[in-house]
């Protein structure tokens, strides 16, 4: 097992870690020794939301070298147990909501950039800025995480390539193309479609992302504008965070058949840990507590707290299933080698961005579990490793490559 820090052995951190529960000792080894020669990736994380939304971005209010499930509500990351999860590589999500537009999206996904860039400065023995797939290798035999940003929402870059294009220099490496709202050029799964998928400008936008070699997220949209970014895009696409809607028919989970146009696009779907996701008690207790929060809101429009307090009531009646486990999320990896092939798969939690993870999935400390539980239903080692960053890596070469063949025509 590669070495910790010594901080690892503090008395605060002792305690929540005897406590949880560890894989069978070999099958944990194997899964150890595989993630000292590959990088297990993430492909989305939204700790720096969480600095934003808790503490107007002062990060001296969150210490990661310390346990941060103390907080209220808990948060599943720090420095401990991302090293416990073996984590190699992690997209930050530079999230901002999608009601924010134009200038006001600009300026906010800049401060979250500058979150990230500061993170990483404020824990330069554990974290490293990552700009390349060689990046990534270099930083993990270092024995530190390398630190990837994700931009979620193209509604970030005010409908402005020249925007699109700073922030990559800044080091945004892949742009969702649209949140939980349609914008002005893509439609997003969860509202009635605009433009039936990509309008001309949107198809401009992949391009450019191509160009650059920023990946083409293609998460929390319609399907009409997956299938219209897998036909524009000459790069491989990634999905950084969803699953499988034939097992939980969630609009944000993605259909077989555009499973087989990813593998087409020699793409990676990174499967996600959020629970509605995952398995339909989940999904249906989601819809029914957003419409409850809805009902709260238009009776109590000016009182947060009333609005809080009849969603705890409702709470009390109508109690979370809290039915997804760690054998869903490998359920829905299962399901994707299937129809995809395992080349296609990699993994994209979503921590931060959601509450009550999947039992056996508690937090970052977590993915040797799942990798495990891959090896007892007999995935090869080899595709261990696949699945936890050599896909991954593989796609953001050819995004690479791809920028270079673009920039090299005359």
């Amino acid at each position: 097992m590669r070495a910790l820090p010594s901080w690892l052995a503090a008395p605060l951190l002792a305690a929540s870690l005897s406590a949880q529960p560890m894989p069978d000792a070999p099958q944990y080894k194997i899964v150890d020794d595989l993630l000292r020669e590959v990088p297990l990736i993430d492909g989305h994380n939204d700790l720096a939301w969480q600095y934003r939304k808790r503490f107007s971005n002062d990060l001296s209010q969150i210490d990661l070298t310390r346990d941060t499930s103390r907080f209220t509500p808990p948060l599943y990351t720090d420095l401990p147990r991302l090293r416990l999860g073996h984590v190699g590589a992690q997209f930050w999500s530079v999230y901002i909501p999608p009601t924010l537009t134009n200038g006001d999206a600009v300026k906010a996904v800049l401060e979250q950039i500058d979150v990230v860039h500061r993170l990483v400065a404020r824990y330069p023995a554990d974290l490293e800025l990552a700009l390349t797939a060689d990046d990534i290798v270099r930083i993990h035999h270092a024995d530190k995480i390398a630190s990837l940003i994700g931009m979620e929402g193209g509604h970030s870059i005010g409908n402005s390539l020249a925007v699109l294009r700073q922030t990559y220099a800044l080091g945004a490496r892949y742009m969702t193309l649209t949140h939980t709202k349609n914008i002005e050029w893509a439609d997003a799964a969860t509202e009635p479609p605009l433009h039936h998928g990509l309008t001309p400008f949107g198809e401009e936008v992949v391009r450019e992302m191509n160009r650059l070699g920023m990946l083409v997220d293609i998460s929390h949209v319609s399907d009409d504008t997956m299938r219209a970014a897998l036909r524009v895009s000459k790069a491989p696409v990634i999905f950084s965070h969803s699953s499988a809607r034939a097992l939980c028919h969630h609009v944000r989970d993605v259909p077989d058949d555009i499973l087989q146009l990813l593998a087409a696009n020699d793409g990676v779907i990174m499967v996600t840990f959020v629970p509605e996701y995952l398995e339909e008690p989940d999904r249906l207790d989601s819809v029914a507590s957003d419409a409850e929060k809805e009902r709260l809101e238009k009776l109590h429009p000016t009182d947060e707290a009333a609005v809080h307090a009849g969603f705890l009531a409702w709470r009390q009646t109508h109690p979370d299933p809290r039915a997804a486990t760690l054998a869903d999320v490998a359920n829905h990896i299962d399901h994707i080698r299937q129809v995809a092939g395992v080349n296609h798969i990699g993994i994209g939690s979503d921590f931060e961005g959601f509450s009550n993870p999947p039992r056996g999935l508690d937090d970052v400390s977590c993915y040797p579990a799942l990798l495990v539980e891959l090896l007892k239903r007999g995935y090869s080692e080899e595709e261990i490793q696949k699945i936890a960053g050599l896909n991954l890596l593989r796609v953001l070469r050819a995004a690479e490559k791809t920028a270079a063949s673009l920039s090299s025509r005359p």
